[in-house]
């Protein structure tokens, strides 16, 4: 029977799972201390008597695997867990409205991770996830892959799960790829992935899962592996269907042997679209757009939380790592909300890349903490190769670091910088120049960096408001209620002691001049390392209508080969008697 709730939500066992047979003192204990779980927990009031069945039928599938494996593997389950567009406001241990249970509860019994920073889009946080790369280190330091543009991520880079394969595990990825699909060989199970069931591109409808690239240019986005899943047309909400697919790799997976999940969910990035019975709570919310996106963000916590269950239902979680991040800051134009940090989404100030993210497993050996240390998206490459028991060849020049021992033991993080990009071929900052930049850098440039406490910005950083919950009204964040910072005249450069002032409210470029020339120099030597920018044109072939209605691969090398003349081929027939 097809799940009714967002997420496939599965119900509560019935308390005989637990107990003997005749033993109807602790039978009633046990279902009353369940009972009283749940109330706390908060499910119930959400309308989650509806899927009871369901849990029980999963509950019912795991059998025997309900005990715990006696003979599991020392490599632990890695499940990587990437929200999309969700605001470092928009969790509830943040002091959100929206109610997040789930990630309140795993983060609380986890590792907090509050000085964790991803990249401003998505492309270029996915990329760096699953290569532990700069964007300059593989040329996409500019903007995102277009779904018409004949480019991929770049394939001499040794992926995460190509990486997790060479050491036993069996890999899948469940959601959003986003990092290029115009040749067969850029495909997620090209590039290390077992199994691939999702979006190749970076967002479409959540039900029907189709995309309007422009007038034009539509298709069909949802595949299974290599193919297009046209079985799947059926209007199932994806965090829904996406959440069922993890369900049965768990199901159908030995847990003595080592799986990576990665979980790349398409919420709560726009089109806002959520089953109507999410929206209950959120009724009091004026406007539609935050509206919306809360009711997508609960059910995208609901999911999650079924997530966890499933890995406790099949033998996964004693020796699995959930880490749980969002791939940049929110939009307040799609419902989004950073408060009180400046900027959002596709900026360089703080709302656009710092983010929500935890680690929580049972694995840590200090639960219920809060990690300060600088941390960064590339980290995760290394840090899960060396759990895996991997090897990382020497000759790889990475960026990230293995953090594992920052966050489980709170020792201090090798990481003391973040290069959060240089872009060349961005809109140049009118009034930057080489002369602004103390002739050690062209401030006209947009660039980020990050040294210990320092945050240094050069060129057209982007939007650059904060942006109050109480300023949403039904036409989106009221722009009169903001606080909106008119950039100087002559502004290419900015500085700020992040630890200080987190919300980047007090330049200090003028009074620093030393440490911004600093940082300058700093940002020259990592451009010294840049390779060039890959951000090829549309490519006409790349619409829907030559491919089936579905977007995919189209690229094919155009190599002409050459027909022998008639004397070449009696010469060669000669040879070979």
């Amino acid at each position: 029977m097809a799940p009714r709730g967002c997420a496939g939500h599965p119900p509560p066992p019935s308390p005989h799972a637990w107990v003997c047979p005749g033993k109807m003192l602790a039978m009633g204990a046990l279902a009353g201390f369940w009972i009283l779980c749940l109330l706390t927990y908060g499910y119930l009031s959400w309308g989650q008597g509806l899927e009871d069945e369901e849990e029980g039928a999963l509950l019912a599938q795991a059998g025997d695997r309900l005990e715990p494996s006696t003979t599991s593997t020392s490599q632990p389950h890695l499940i990587f867990i990437l929200a999309d567009d969700q605001g470092f406001r928009d969790v509830g241990y943040h002091g959100s409205e929206i109610k997040t249970p789930t990630l309140d509860k795993l983060a609380a019994e986890g590792v907090k991770l509050e000085n964790y920073y991803v990249q401003p889009i998505c492309t270029p946080s996915r990329s760096q996830f699953i290569t532990g790369k700069y964007q300059i280190h593989t040329g996409l330091q500019h903007s995102i892959i277009r779904p018409t543009q004949p480019n991929c991520l770049p394939l001499d880079n040794a992926t995460l799960p190509q990486k997790l394969k060479e050491v036993g595990y069996s890999t899948h990825m469940v959601g959003k790829w986003h990092l290029g699909f115009y040749r067969k060989e850029c495909m997620p199970t090209k590039r290390g992935f077992d199994t691939f069931f999702g979006s190749l591109l970076g967002s479409g409808d959540y039900y029907t899962h189709y995309k309007c690239d422009s007038p034009g240019m539509c298709g069909y986005d949802l595949y299974e592996n290599d193919n297009a899943a046209w079985d799947y047309d059926n209007g199932i909400y994806s965090t829904q269907m996406y959440t069922q697919r993890v369900q049965q790799i768990l199901a159908s997976h030995n847990p003595t042997k080592p799986i990576f999940l990665y979980i790349a969910y398409q919420a709560v990035h726009s089109p806002l679209q959520a089953p109507g019975r999410y929206f209950e709570h959120y009724r009091s919310i004026i406007n539609i757009n935050r509206r919306r996106y809360a009711a997508m963000l609960s059910c995208l916590d609901e999911a999650i939380n079924n997530v966890t269950l499933a890995l406790k239902t099949y033998g996964f979680y004693n020796n699995s790592i959930i880490i749980y991040s969002s791939d940049n800051g929110g939009q307040p134009t799609a419902g989004g909300s950073n408060w009180p940090l400046r900027g959002s989404k596709g900026t360089y100030w703080e709302g656009g890349i710092r983010a929500v993210g935890f680690v929580h497993s049972p694995l840590l050996k200090n639960k219920g903490t809060v990690c300060k240390e600088l941390v960064h998206i590339t980290d995760w490459y290394p840090t899960l190769i060396s759990l895996a028991e991997g090897q990382i060849d020497e000759d790889i020049q990475l960026d990230g670091y293995d953090i594992w021992e920052t966050i489980s033991e709170g020792l201090r993080s090798p990481r003391v910088d973040i290069l959060h990009n240089i872009d060349p071929i961005y809109t140049k900052a009118k009034n930057g120049s080489w002369a602004a930049g103390y002739g050690i850098w062209n401030t006209a440039i947009q660039s980020a960096i990050r040294v210990q406490h320092w945050k240094l910005l050069t060129g057209n950083p982007g939007y650059s408001d904060w942006v109050p919950p109480q300023s949403f009204s039904n036409l989106g964040p009221n722009r009169w209620h903001n606080e909106r910072i008119t950039l100087s005249t002559g502004k290419s450069v900015w500085l700020f002691n992040i630890t200080a002032d987190p919300y980047e409210r007090v330049d200090l470029s003028n009074r620093y001049p030393g440490i911004v020339k600093k940082l300058l120099r700093r940002l020259s030597q990592f451009n010294k390392t840049a390779v060039p920018v890959r951000y090829p044109p549309k490519d006409p072939r790349s619409n829907p209508r030559l491919n089936g209605g579905v977007w995919g691969p189209w690229y094919k090398e155009e190599t002409k080969k050459k027909k022998p003349n008639k004397i070449g081929l009696r010469k060669s027939k000669r040879k070979a008697k």
